[in-house]
């Protein structure tokens, strides 16, 4: 199974330049081991899939615990800056990217659905879109074993 994941250009930009190790989300895949590429939607101003990533791993924990841990691999300059996004989270996940592979042109969702609605988070991809995608992710994906689910705590 393949997700679509909203991001930040910023962000989406330092994972595929292999500036950002990890991507923190405040809520997680159902079931992590099932997921086997993370697609990237650029979210504004961008609004294009712009690549994907696989995934090493999914580390649940406190955000406090995410930060002194992952903090310089996060992509993101500051604990403040971290800390606002986790706000009122008790429970956050750190995914482990594997490899990550930037299309060398970036595809506008519309144009292939006139229907596309942005994820808020993620979604689930399914339907004509996938193979476009996977054939533009290139082989080198394809061949990651699906990522193991960890759980840290903070003692």
């Amino acid at each position: 199974m393949d997700a679509l994941l909203s991001i930040k250009p910023e962000f989406a930009r330092k994972i595929l330049d292999g500036e950002k190790a990890y991507e923190f989300r405040r809520t997680s895949f159902r079931d992590s081991d099932a997921v086997d590429t993370v697609f990237l939607y650029a979210s504004s101003p961008d609004q294009r899939i712009v690549g994907a990533f696989t995934m090493e791993t999914v580390i649940e924990s406190d955000p406090a615990s995410l930060w002194q841990e992952f903090g310089d691999e996060s992509g993101i300059e500051t604990r403040e800056r971290f800390m606002e996004y986790f706000d009122g989270a008790d429970i956050g996940y750190a995914y482990k990217i594997d490899q990550s592979h930037r299309f060398q042109d970036s595809i506008d969702p519309w144009e292939r659905n006139p229907d596309f609605v942005p994820p808020t988070s993620f979604h689930y991809l399914k339907g004509d879109l996938i193979p476009e995608l996977r054939n533009e992710s290139g082989t080198s994906l394809d061949s990651i074993p699906s990522p193991r689910h960890q759980n840290y705590s903070s003692d």
